[in-house]
């Protein structure tokens, strides 16, 4: 196969067109009769957006061209008139090899967010059955538990925005793109996968793919019953309390079902009940809540960035874990023709996409301050986790078509602002800056002028900027949530960047907080096995500070059943 880059076509061009320009590049259909014409078949590698020349844009793709090998070896030999270079598909394999450890019972995943769930899938390919215990609700359920929240306020802790069937990204914008270095094919592995499941096949190629959270529900839940179809077995509203073990090895996992739809017929007849998993059942059936003992030596641990309990639990465990740096700030907003009209020279653009950016500024006072999840034709959600305490993030749907853009403007912290070295430092510097950001807007999404913002005088009402913000919201003074370097190196930054984005620092642009879940304020050290201090004990994704976003988390997940793989024997139960 051969490659041909930089491919360039008008912004709103046709399916068809791509293929006319490959065959004028090819020099095809020269001859009347036909003859002459070259049989082929090509698939997008990468298609991205050039906008230096605005408001003229062209899209520029990369392409991989499958003909005749003589066909190929000329091509190759005619570059002064072709981008072209030998193509060399990395195709992600399966592991092939099993270890020797004997499994005791099935391997049990905590977290059914991206790390669990590829981690789930890639086991379940393998022949494994994996046990996944989440804590919060299947997706249906959660869809209704928080678009309830943000109707009433009635939080669910065990079930929310940062809980639940496909963990926090689900209610994000569904960015798939990372800086991770990616040779073995995981990273193309993870955007094939979500397409298998229904997501667009654009994903595959697009420069930035994102899925947006109406269309990742759905591939969730496909993802689900292709795991149970495999053997694998998800206990939903059942939190994860605690583990044994012996001689520094895992023996059994603990957890307690919190939920009220499940029955011990339930259980039997869902064939949640083996030989591995026992329960201790409240004998009053209207009663929920019961325990669940499992024994097994193999854990994964995909809680997520928010599993603070859990953070908890494992340091009173004794598990090694480390302070991890993270950033807070707040989020911004502004109408999206106003990046459009910045990224594109144009306000409307029906043949593109919403437009994003990127930026970053480094400050006076020595911080630095960036743009972070950005959320084109998106909205800021209440991401509250816990009573009395308010964290906020951004998600776009698919369409991606609200009219406001949104990003995070934060500002790297460590121990110094923590004000502590303890581990667990950085979660409670996150706790009270959402027990602040909860008290000042009376338990609403507090938000603010950026102009009054920057003067120090609370908001009192809306300005051209229109709040799109799912859960209810109030005006204050957003300088009272921040410490005060970090406030000014914001002030500072978003006047620096009005003058990259035309009307950035406009007085009506919106700021809401807090944005304070960035990632985790842990990391739970593992070995190069990819685990903890007790044997059998696997720390994997964003939560345990491994991974930044859906993909990266995605793709931890595959390394994680990928050592599990080539350390536990298959079960006989489960071998061809």
């Amino acid at each position: 196969m051969i490659r041909i880059d930089n491919i360039k076509l008008p912004a709103g061009h046709a399916e068809a067109d791509l293929k006319k320009k490959i065959d004028k590049l090819l020099d095809m259909g020269k001859s009347k009769r036909g003859k002459d014409s070259i049989r082929y078949s090509f698939r997008i590698l990468r298609q991205s957006i050039d906008a230096r020349r605005k408001p003229e844009i062209f899209y520029v793709y990369s392409v991989a061209i499958d003909t005749d090998s003589r066909i190929e070896d000329k091509l190759l030999s005619n570059k002064g008139k072709l981008n072209v270079s030998k193509y060399i598909h990395k195709q992600y394999e399966l592991p092939l090899g099993y270890g020797d450890t004997e499994i005791i019972g099935r391997p049990v995943i905590v977290g059914s967010g991206p790390a669990g769930l590829f981690c789930a899938y890639i086991l379940c390919q393998c022949g494994y059955k994996p046990i996944i215990l989440e804590r919060g609700e299947c997706v249906d359920e959660r869809i209704k538990s928080v678009d309830e929240f943000w109707k009433s306020g009635m939080l669910k802790p065990g079930s929310n925005v940062q809980f639940g069937e496909g963990g926090a990204g689900t209610f994000s914008d569904g960015k798939l793109n990372t800086g991770v270095n990616d040779k073995n094919g995981r990273n193309q592995y993870v955007l094939d996968t979500f397409v298998k499941f229904g997501a667009g096949r654009e994903i595959a190629y697009t420069a930035k793919p994102h899925i947006g959270t109406d269309v990742l529900v759905n591939v969730v839940k496909s993802m689900r019953e292709y795991i149970k179809e495999n053997g694998g077995t998800f206990m939903f509203d059942t939190r994860f309390t605690g583990f044994a073990s012996d001689t520094g090895e895992l023996k059994e996992v603990y957890a307690v079902y919190t939920g009220n739809g499940y029955y011990k017929s339930d259980l039997i007849s869902e064939g949640c009940i083996d030989t591995d998993i026992s329960y201790t059942i409240s004998d009053n059936k209207g009663e929920a809540g019961y325990d669940i003992r499992i024994r097994t030596n193999c854990l994964v641990l995909a809680i997520g960035h928010s599993a603070r309990d859990t953070f908890k639990m494992l340091k009173d465990k004794g598990i090694e874990m480390k302070q991890k740096e993270f950033a807070v700030g707040l989020r911004i907003q502004h109408p999206q023709s106003v990046i459009n009209r910045s990224q594109y020279g144009r306000e409307h653009c029906d043949d593109l996409p919403a437009a994003d950016y990127k930026l970053t500024d480094h400050t006076s006072n020595g911080r630095s301050v960036y743009s972070f999840c950005m959320c084109p034709g998106g909205y800021v959600v209440n991401a509250s986790s816990e009573e009395g305490r308010l964290a906020v993030n951004g998600m776009s749907y698919s369409g991606r078509n609200s009219t406001n853009a949104n990003s995070a403007l934060i500002v790297g912290v460590d121990s110094k602002d923590f004000g502590s070295e303890d581990v667990l430092a950085g979660m409670e510097f996150q706790r009270r800056l959402e027990e602040r950001a909860y008290r000042l807007g009376n338990g609403k999404v507090p938000i603010q002028r950026f102009g009054d913002f920057r003067d120090g005088v609370a908001s009192n009402k809306p300005g051209k900027v229109i709040p799109q913000i799912k859960g209810a919201y109030d005006y204050a003074d957003l300088r009272e949530l921040l410490p005060d370097d970090l406030n000014e190196a914001i002030i500072e930054s978003i006047e620096h960047f009005g003058g990259i984005i035309k009307d950035y620092d406009m007085e009506d642009a919106l700021l809401a907080g807090v944005e304070s879940r960035t990632s985790s304020p842990v990391r739970i050290v593992r070995n190069d096995e990819l685990m903890s201090s007790i044997t059998g004990i696997y720390p994997c994704g964003e939560g345990a500070g491994y991974a930044g976003g859906i993909t990266s988390a995605a793709m931890d997940g595959i390394k994680v059943a990928e050592k599990i793989i080539g350390k536990y024997r298959l079960p006989d139960s489960n071998a061809e």
